[in-house]
């Protein structure tokens, strides 16, 4: 059998051991993921403004539609989980899409 079958069979059996409480000398350590904060329109168009963004622009390094974010900003609708998520970094780092390669 080839080499990556083995290793992979060998971190199933691992990873089977682990689940079961067996010792494996694996260290765990457990995270905690904050939760998706819900923005208000005010907050959604002020992380825009932050990032010095139009709508369109906005719109695009989400994913989403310019009518989406036109719609969060007018509190017709309100953005989903992921978008939420990317919002909060957004906030906390106004350059992050820029960072990221995502806008230039």
């Amino acid at each position: 059998m080839s080499a990556v079958y083995e290793d992979i069979m060998s971190s199933l059996n691992e990873l089977l051991d682990a689940a079961q409480g067996k010792e494996t000398g694996i260290v765990v350590h457990p995270r905690t993921v904050k939760d998706v904060e819900v923005f208000s329109p005010q907050q959604i168009k002020q992380v825009r403004i932050d990032a010095k963004m139009t709508q369109k622009t906005f719109a695009a390094c989400i994913g989403v539609s310019p009518k989406s974010v036109e719609a969060w900003e007018g509190g017709r609708s309100r953005p989903d989980g992921a978008a939420r998520r990317l919002l909060g970094l957004m906030r906390d780092h106004p350059n992050f899409a820029e960072n990221m390669g995502i806008y230039q």
